[in-house]
């Protein structure tokens, strides 16, 4: 194995705080005030992630088109302003991307539909943005995760067969795209996803955080 494929919410920092201000905008829009769900600004995440119906977690509200008018562009627009100042790297993942740097190369690959220039200024607040050789975004293809396209446009970059790549993600769409890619599987369980619906992917390997990753790529090979 030569590269990572990375992705970033969920696996190399930690967005909730975003996700939380999504959540309060979303109900703001459809008249809740300052009330909040936070629960349902997690499984709004998940929903979305996996290209799933949100409509009915609000049924307790007695809402309908406002979801999709009003809830759905409050909530994206208010996390993508501001996921940049209030996500956060998990602990120790500078260190093991520095030890990961030393050893493949690395990519970074993310469901965001935002542009990659938006990413690499996140990345550079954050102090991880020279370790990655390659950005990729959902506006960076036709068919983002789980579909195969930006794994393998990052691949390409890389000038690294897709055979010899690992996507490392929380996510069962990072399985998926990389099972449809031909790369090797890592879940990561620091995200919105648990084991069991991880492991409904069947995944190469399962481990609890990314720091973990250098050390067991030294004891197995997959």
């Amino acid at each position: 194995m030569k590269a990572l494929l990375l992705d970033l919410d969920g696996t190399l920092v930690d967005s909730s705080d975003a996700l939380k201000d999504a959540g309060r905008s979303g109900f703001a829009s459809i008249g809740f005030g300052n009330f909040n769900d936070e629960e349902i600004a997690f499984e709004v995440a998940r929903r979305l992630e996996q290209d799933l119906s949100i409509d009915d977690l609000f049924a307790r509200y007695h809402v309908g088109r406002e979801i999709e008018e009003r809830f759905l562009p409050a909530y994206l627009n208010a996390y993508y302003s501001a996921v940049i100042s209030k996500s956060k790297l998990f602990p120790n993942v500078r260190e093991t991307l520095q030890t990961l740097w030393g050893q493949f190369s690395l990519a970074l690959i993310t469901l965001r539909y935002v542009v990659r220039e938006q990413v690499i200024d996140e990345l550079e607040h954050l102090g991880i943005k020279k370790y990655f050789h390659v950005v990729v975004t959902a506006l960076d293809v036709k068919k983002p995760k789980p579909f195969p396209d930006a794994l393998l446009l990052a691949s390409k970059k890389l000038d690294v067969p897709i055979n010899e790549c690992a996507i490392v993600g929380d996510s069962p769409v990072d399985i998926l795209a990389g099972k449809a890619a031909g790369a090797k599987t890592i879940a990561v369980l620091t995200g919105l996803f648990n084991r069991r619906e991880l492991a409904r992917q069947k995944p190469d390997l399962i481990i609890k955080k990314i720091n973990i990753v250098p050390n067991f790529l030294q004891k197995v090979r997959i």
